[in-house]
């Protein structure tokens, strides 16, 4: 697929621009958050986990932790819905969890705009129209999460990030980013119909059925 001149270009140097003048304004709340995840939750105040990027190249994303550490009898940690606690809800709603993330755009790691960066389990489970999602830079945000976010099926979720790959473009990213802070004010989507945060991925349908 040619790949036109604002995706090769332009995009990632908008991206780190952005980024900087992000962080920098941002900086008396990033500092804010930080504090307050230390006083509520504890150490360590960031959550990292290895996630496919571009390619899926593997990286470490980070987001302010949102969840306890809590676990059963046995050393199991307890279900998302009970160790996310009202505070870590807070954050997800306000996307505010989200924000080291912005380090990662610095690292090239990320753009602002794309398909989210999913768990690294889940690249064998992927049919070969879905793994063109990572045709592009994972983003802080992208189509799927301004057209439902954890409130549509994974499906419709991957269609969403092969679409955005297909239209990559100048103004789709403003556009996107605009509707991506509307959202974020008026609080859609944070949740699944049936979880806390949004039940994994367990592969497609009609290869589930094989099996």
């Amino acid at each position: 697929m040619k790949i036109g001149f604002y995706r090769r270009i332009i995009k990632r140097p908008m991206d780190l621009v952005l980024g900087l003048f992000a962080i920098s304004a941002l900086s008396p709340i990033l500092l804010i958050v930080a504090l307050l995840v230390r006083t509520k939750l504890g150490s360590p105040v960031l959550f990292k986990q290895e996630r496919p990027g571009l390619n899926e190249k593997i990286f470490t994303m980070y987001k302010f932790r949102t969840m306890t550490d809590e676990r059963d009898e046995n050393g199991e940690l307890l279900p998302d819905s009970i160790r996310l606690t009202t505070f870590g809800q807070f954050l997800r709603s306000t996307s505010l969890d989200e924000l080291p993330g912005l380090f990662n755009i610095l690292k090239g790691h990320m753009a602002i705009i794309g398909p989210r960066p999913l768990l690294v389990q889940y690249l064998p489970l992927y049919d070969a129209h879905q793994r063109r999602r990572h045709e592009v830079r994972p983003g802080l945000s992208g189509l799927a999460q301004v057209s439902g976010r954890n409130a549509i099926s994974w499906e419709e979720k991957f269609s969403l990030d092969v679409k955005y790959v297909d239209n990559v473009s100048f103004v789709g990213d403003w556009k996107l980013i605009f509707l991506t802070i509307k959202k974020v004010i008026v609080k859609e989507g944070i949740n699944s119909d049936t979880a806390a945060t949004m039940e994994p991925f367990k592969g497609n349908k009609k290869e589930r059925m094989r099996v």
